[in-house]
Formats: C-alpha cells, structure tokens, sequence
C-alpha cells in the first residue's frame, strides 16, 4: 500500500493499493484507489528502483483521477445534439 500525496488542491493524500508482476525483464505496476475503484496500469523494466514504478504508477492514478473529476465538474452540454 502507498498513499497519493497531492502536489496540488485536486487530490487530498488517500490510500493507494499497489501490485507487481514481473513479466520476463519488465514489471508492471497495477494501482488501485480503494475508494472510487479506479485502476491504471505501467509497465516499466525490471532494472528499474520499485520507488520509480510506484512514483509512476501513482502519478498515472491522479492524472486519471483528475480526468474524470473535471468530466463529472463540466456542466452539461445546452441545446439540441445530433
């Protein structure tokens, strides 16, 4: 387990649930944030520190956090769509 410490007002710190798998001479790094269920995966080489993967894995996990969050924000689109 990790925690998201957010470098802006986004994303308060929350858990992080992390899982690696080595796959031959890569890793990937599966995230999960335990409250809205959101997952992201990377992959990265097996010659690289865990902090880096986790570092991305978890970067990838706000940016994707944030992506929906400004899609639930966005106010509804007006007029007629076709």
């Amino acid at each position: 387990m990790a925690a998201i410490r957010s470098t802006g007002a986004p994303m308060p710190e929350r858990e992080v649930l992390l899982e690696y798998q080595r796959i031959g001479a890569a890793v990937k790094v599966t995230a999960v944030d335990p409250e809205t269920l959101v997952e992201v995966s990377i992959q990265g080489p097996a010659s690289l520190p865990e902090s880096a993967l986790e570092r991305a894995a978890i970067s990838k996990l706000r940016y994707v956090l944030g992506r929906s969050r400004q899609r639930r924000e966005r106010p509804a689109p007006r007029g007629i769509v076709a």
